[in-house]
């Protein structure tokens, strides 16, 4: 009775398996595309905006220095409107800036354009819209694959789907690691085996040594798309709630007469620009400023998005009033919620910006193992029909 129980179990247990198996099969030829699309363009844009640099300096380097042709101060921001309002009629919505001194800054314009300049000089370096860049261009074909009509973006669910394919395929894929005899034994390359052999060596090791970052880049993906879902998530693993800033806008008690004129470009002139941002900066003196946003409106502040020492990316923010140039409010991301922290991680772990340059080189191998697994996967799997169909051909030769 024992021993029927027992093959009972075993053959439940191999069932199980042969069933996951074909299920981690069927999951890698539907998004097998998908995935590969995931993993190249992710590998570029690890390193995108430094191959921007690299292939065109002249739109995206300036010069920095102490000599007398080059200098080491950037120009005050009421400097750069200016110089950028004699050549576009458009809006500013945002001055970006670059931790490197020889990078130069964004401007984001009304009307979507943007601006490369030169923030010693006040140069326009280049015009263009972001995916006519190398990095805009490979960043709208990991997201949306690159088709949009009008405003939308018809194929954008695609990449997450797929995002959340690969999350499911590393979580099978370890069950039937887990499964095996000897799994430790496993996690070993025989570099002399066939390929087959080696093949499916490599992609059970990879597999197994990945799961954790390569789970978490795919869900932190997923966190741009499928937002509340994964808030919610965040939230109940860390047992707190994501906080965010509150929506700033200047009381019209504090507003002055030249609040009637509509447009930026007259308002520029009412604005103590230099001193907001300058106070804005003071409410956390620590910070380094990622974003100068210009107001858009009467009732708008000078915004600042700054980066705390504490924090991995820009999500701390200063508001102060562009009329007067006073401090009206400031938030300060590194003391928030741990789910707040968490949440904010999500964007510089997903591009392994954080740390050390090492840490994007790993980042870019894991990006490129998604691309591996689907080929290596298909790989073995189309050796194994052929090995099936000729044992099934053999017997016949043979009467």
């Amino acid at each position: 009775m024992g021993r029927l129980l027992t093959f009972s179990t075993d053959l439940q247990s191999n069932l199980l398996k042969t069933w996951l198996r074909r299920v981690h099969l069927i999951l890698a030829l539907a998004s097998a595309l998908f995935l590969v699309n995931l993993s190249v363009t992710g590998a570029f844009l690890v390193f995108g905006k430094d191959i921007q640099a690299w292939v065109n300096p002249q739109y995206w380097s300036v010069s920095y220095g102490k000599g007398n042709s080059e200098q080491s101060v950037p120009l005050p921001v009421s400097e750069i409107t200016k110089h950028l309002s004699q050549t576009s009629a458009s809006s500013i919505v945002f001055i970006e800036h670059h931790e490197s001194p020889f990078r130069a800054w964004q401007i984001r314009l009304a009307d979507s354009s943007y601006v490369s300049i030169n923030q010693y000089s006040g140069e326009v370096l280049l015009r263009y819209q972001y995916d006519e860049t190398f990095y805009g261009f490979m960043m709208a074909w990991h997201r949306w694959l690159l088709y949009t009509d009008g405003d939308a973006r018809p194929l954008a669910l695609l990449p997450p789907l797929a995002s959340l394919i690969l999350c499911i395929e590393l979580l099978l894929g370890f069950y039937l690691w887990v499964r095996t005899k000897h799994r430790l034994k496993r996690l070993k390359v025989k570099w002399n085996a066939k390929n087959k052999v080696r093949l499916m060596q490599l992609h059970n090791v990879l597999g197994v040594y990945s799961l954790i970052p390569l789970f978490l880049i795919s869900f932190s993906g997923l966190a741009f798309y499928f937002k509340d879902a994964t808030q919610q998530i965040v939230e109940t693993l860390a047992l707190s709630q994501i906080q965010t800033p509150k929506q700033i806008v200047i009381p019209h008690s504090m507003l002055i007469e030249q609040q009637q004129k509509t447009s930026q470009a007259a308002r520029l002139h009412t604005y103590r620009l230099d001193k907001a941002v300058a106070s804005a900066e003071a409410a956390l003196s620590d910070a380094w400023v990622y974003r100068v946003y210009l107001p858009q409106s009467e009732q708008d502040p000078v915004k600042l998005r700054m980066r705390m020492p504490a924090e991995s990316h820009a999500y701390s923010y200063s508001w102060s009033n562009p009329y007067t140039g006073d401090v009206i409010d400031s938030f300060d991301a590194s003391q928030t919620s741990l789910a707040t922290r968490v949440w904010n991680f999500k964007y510089s772990f997903h591009i392994g910006s954080f740390i050390a340059l090492p840490i994007k080189f790993i980042w870019l191998f894991l990006s490129l193992l998604p691309a591996f697994f689907v080929g290596s996967g298909i790989y073995i799997f189309l050796k194994r029909r052929v090995k099936r169909s000729a044992k099934f051909k053999s017997p016949a030769k043979a009467t």
